[in-house]
């Protein structure tokens, strides 16, 4: 179910959760001064740094490297490596600097290289967070054990580290292990770190874990932040379904659809409005949710059966067979099993055996029954071993012979009993009832008593207690 909203953290945003934990130096306003002008007037910038880089200045690594961050960040490549140029001049086994160079190399998109860097940096400092970080974000995607192992070396040097929890949680969404991902969103989604997109991540990680429970309330807490945020209302829609609380579900989607700014619907959002509304027997609305989801994306074919459902528990059985009939032709081949064509001949069986006298005609009940007794016959060569074929076969030439004047049913339910009766197994004794009570009935109409007596009597063998099989007994005596 899928347009899960997965939302990446920035180096930007990295580097400025690591700098807010120490205090701001005095040449940082010349820094920024740099910074604001590197785009509208790069050569006055140039001469900034130049006086900003004069005289003991030249061997601050601190501020070499962030005046290279500045020029990297900016797309300016080649002026960061002069900068590294000159920090690596003044202490070339500051970590700093080869975190920097590694930056360089990662902008260049040699990723292999930057995490040589970063392990460089953490040889010069076990202690730099920021390699460790670093190498984790690079590695993320590319290599995300690799990414997990050197988050797992940053915790054994910091347990505490909340920037490696986050990390950790990052990579476990991205590889789909949403029970991790939430166990470490828990280490720091109550702490000043997590940002409401970490809050997000949260709830559908628990959602996708099938923690409904507590993703509810994760996406409830982020209503309370912002009432109109599309993923937190659609997330409360998705878990109160799933939840079966259909009407605070209901009020959910009234706001995920209506009440949310910048909402982008996907084909899932509008099936699970389809399901919650089938769920509340709105079948007629549910119908045209579950249409706007195929209009969304008309490759989920699994659409067509929830929509035949919805017609089916509507009583519109000619609509269900035909929204099947599509869903069942748009099948791969290993996938229309006896099963699946089963539950078409189920549908043509219901349409036959409907009560419903002004929606179903005479004519088309019996054709309809004439089409199931087809596809139960495909059923049953598809799967010979399976008694269902042709105990299904057996109920609809009942229904096909009311009054049981013809035995339609007959030799089909006598197949059913000896398939039953060479499994042994009582699991089958309700459907041996059935094949023995229309056999002792077919058999007390031909006024066949002895024959009629056998079949009532293995009923009471079966169940004693049976108020049919007695009754027919007493009559026939």
């Amino acid at each position: 179910m899928k347009t899960m909203l997965v939302l990446s953290m920035g180096a930007l945003l990295l580097a400025g959760t690591l700098s807010a934990q120490t205090p701001v130096p005095e040449w940082q306003a010349g820094v920024d001064k740099v910074k604001n002008l590197i785009q509208s007037n790069p050569a006055q910038a140039s001469e900034e740094a130049g006086e900003l880089l004069k005289g003991k200045n030249k061997k601050n690594v601190d501020l070499v490297t962030s005046v290279a961050h500045v020029y990297l960040d900016a797309g300016k490549i080649t002026e960061a490596q002069e900068y590294l140029a000159m920090a690596k001049k003044a202490n070339n086994k500051d970590p700093k600097v080869s975190v920097l160079e590694g930056d360089i190399a990662l902008a260049q998109k040699n990723i292999g290289q930057a995490c040589q860097l970063y392990e460089q940096a953490i040889y010069f400092d076990p202690n730099c967070k920021e390699a460790y970080l670093k190498y984790a974000q690079a590695y993320k995607s590319a290599s995300p054990t690799q990414a997990i192992e050197k988050l797992e070396q940053l915790k054994a040097v910091d347990p505490n580290c909340l920037e490696a929890d986050r990390e950790l949680a990052e990579v476990y969404y991205s590889g789909n292990r949403f029970g991790k991902a939430a166990e470490m969103y828990a280490k720091f989604i109550d702490t000043p770190l997590a940002t409401e997109d970490d809050m997000l991540k949260y709830a559908f990680a628990l959602f996708l874990n099938h923690d409904f429970e507590k993703s509810l309330q994760v996406a409830q807490k982020g209503l309370q932040k912002n009432a109109r945020h599309a993923a937190f209302n659609r997330l409360v829609m998705y878990n109160n379904t799933d939840l079966k609380r259909y009407e605070d579900a209901e009020k959910a989607a009234d706001a995920f659809f209506n009440a949310s700014d910048r909402a982008d619907y996907s084909y899932l959002d509008y099936r699970y409005y389809g399901a919650l509304l089938s769920a509340l027997k709105k079948y007629d609305k549910a119908i045209i949710e579950y249409g706007k989801a195929l209009d969304k994306d008309d490759t989920q074919v699994d659409l067509w059966r929830e929509i035949s459902d919805a017609h089916e528990m509507n009583n519109n059985y000619a609509e269900a067979i035909a929204a099947y009939r599509k869903y069942y032709d748009a099948l791969a081949k290993e996938k229309k099993t006896p099963e699946t064509l089963f539950q078409l001949g189920r549908l043509y069986y219901g349409q036959g055996t409907s009560s419903d006298s002004l929606a179903v005609q005479p004519a088309d009940r019996k054709l309809a029954l004439q089409s199931a007794d087809s596809v139960f016959t495909l059923v049953s060569e598809q799967a010979p071993d399976s008694y269902l074929g042709e105990m299904w076969r057996a109920r609809t030439n009942s229904a096909m012979d009311p009054e049981t004047t013809d035995g339609l049913a007959k030799p089909y339910y006598e197949k059913v009993m000896d398939m039953l009766l060479s499994k042994n197994e009582p699991k089958y004794n309700s459907a041996l009832i059935e094949c023995y009570s229309y056999l002792g009935y077919y058999y007390l109409l031909k006024s066949d008593y002895p024959t009629s007596k056998e079949f009532w009597n293995k009923i009471l063998a079966i169940d004693p207690t049976n108020a049919t099989a007695k009754k027919a007994l007493e009559g026939i005596k």
